[in-house]
């Protein structure tokens, strides 16, 4: 069996103490490549010195969080773009629209999420969306780009159905994470609505550990634990799952 984690942060200081410990347990618990999805200006380093440890299993993006945008954007922009041209990126993430704990830089986020994409449509690249109560804006602008049919992930993902085939309508795979796992969470009724070749697995590390590790520091190798998830809602061997999952993984970025 065969897993990618197409989404996390272990270049963090959460995993200082113990990051050589916790690739190798991700190896032993089949996952063979991690997608590291960029943060701000102030991770590229951390993340970037994890990449030439492990190039073989750490995949890294570059991206300006919705979070870490503020009025000064333009310049953190600017500065990310200039990173891309200094290294070997797979993809623009991770970006997006973050509504839910305030909407002071609206307009910001809104702006500097166009600009990323605008860039990597340009690259032929794609693109990680950071997507919290803000589906609706997002759409928007990717419906904007009229005709284009996208690549990248729809991360984390707690849309409704609806929003999850307006997604995969654009072009893009649904990240499935911790959150499948979680009771009452209503993210299982939405995951067996969609096709498993729309779907890629991901932890979002050190963030949203599944069950059963629900409360602890997530890790790459948690990702079992989710495809076990969407192998029972799909009625289907976890093999089954990390085979296609692991296909649309390598062809959103390009990797094998």
């Amino acid at each position: 069996m065969n897993l990618i984690d197409t989404h996390s942060h272990i270049y963090l200081p959460e995993f200082d103490s113990d990051v050589d410990e916790v690739i190798k347990n991700a190896g032993n618990n089949s996952v063979s490549k991690i997608i590291l999805p960029n943060i701000d200006n102030s991770s590229l380093g951390r993340m970037n010195r994890l990449v030439s440890k492990y190039p073989d299993i750490c995949f890294p993006l570059v991206g300006l969080h919705p979070s870490s945008v503020d009025e000064n954007y333009t310049e953190e922009l600017n500065k990310i773009f200039k990173v891309f041209e200094t290294g070997k990126y797979f993809g623009i993430g991770e970006i997006g629209i973050d509504l839910y704990w305030e909407k002071k830089f609206k307009a910001q986020q809104i702006n500097a999420f166009t600009r990323q994409v605008e860039f990597a449509l340009e690259r032929n690249l794609p693109v990680v969306i950071h997507a919290r109560e803000s589906f609706d804006e997002i759409f928007t602008i990717l419906k904007s780009f009229k005709g284009i049919i996208f690549s990248g992930i729809f991360h984390a993902f707690t849309g409704n159905i609806q929003q999850a085939k307006k997604a995969v309508s654009l072009g893009f795979k649904i990240g499935i994470g911790g959150i499948v796992t979680f009771k009452n969470a209503g993210l299982d009724r939405v995951v067996k609505e969609i096709d498993l070749n729309h779907l890629v697995l991901e932890t979002d590390s050190p963030y949203l550990a599944p069950a059963p590790k629900r409360g602890k520091r997530n890790e790459s190798a948690f990702i079992k634990y989710i495809a076990e998830k969407v192998a029972d809602i799909h009625q289907t061997s976890v093999e089954k799952v990390a085979s296609v999952t692991t296909t649309n993984a390598c062809e959103v970025f390009n990797i094998v």
